[in-house]
């Protein structure tokens, strides 16, 4: 009888697994993804206002903002670049991208620290960062998992370091939350986009450095 119990356990897993597959399907990469859809749109309209080919611009441990046109445009990777640790670079710039990176920083004040140092005076700091999505983690590459932060959290955090946050803001709803729970959804016609915003999945905050 527990034999039977078992096999019946095991097959009801994999039932519910492919379900749960054809509903939520395995995103091809961050773009595809859809908890980050809506804020994925809020940071590229902001960035497009800005006037791209004007301005030098960074992003911390990636390029996804590259093909805005930027006047140049630099990316800072870790290990060589360590957002944590005293600046060495003299370099400074418009616009500073830091997207889905302080959630895997020792020290997320530091953090914010350096993202005000390498911006110019009047420059523009832009963060996003997860809050209601699993523990993710590549420790072969040296990336850990440590934070979360709600919009007012997020908020605290760069004025704290001496930035003026000119807002905040995030997004998530019950369905997005279950979606992403055992893998990064992809965005499919019948999934809601509407925003419950005790359920963030997403938060984002623009920020300035005082000149």
């Amino acid at each position: 009888m527990r034999r039977l119990l078992r096999a019946f356990r095991v097959r009801l897993a994999a039932l519910l697994d492919h379900a749960s597959r054809r509903v939520f399907p395995e995103a091809e990469g961050p773009a595809d993804m859809w908890q980050r859809t809506m804020m994925n749109e809020a940071i590229e309209a902001e960035l497009r206002e800005l006037k791209p080919a004007e301005l030098d611009a960074a992003e911390i441990s990636g390029a996804g903002r590259a093909s805005l046109g930027w006047r140049s445009f630099t990316s800072l990777d870790y290990p060589e670049f360590d957002l944590c640790a005293p600046l060495e670079t003299g370099e400074r710039f418009d616009v500073v991208v830091c997207e889905q990176v302080l959630e895997h920083v020792v020290d997320p004040n530091a953090a914010a620290r350096n993202l005000r140092g390498l911006c110019r005076p009047g420059g523009l700091v832009v963060v996003s960062t997860p809050f209601l999505i699993r523990v993710h983690e590549l420790p072969m590459f040296g990336m850990y998992d440590y934070w979360r932060f709600t919009p007012r959290g997020l908020r605290t955090l760069l004025e704290g370091a001496g930035l003026e946050v000119e807002s905040v803001g995030s997004w998530g709803n019950a369905e997005a939350v279950l979606g992403n729970l055992h893998r990064w959804s992809s965005l499919r016609r019948w999934h809601p986009m509407h925003n419950e915003p005790d359920l963030p999945v997403q938060v984002w905050a623009f920020a300035r450095n005082p000149s």
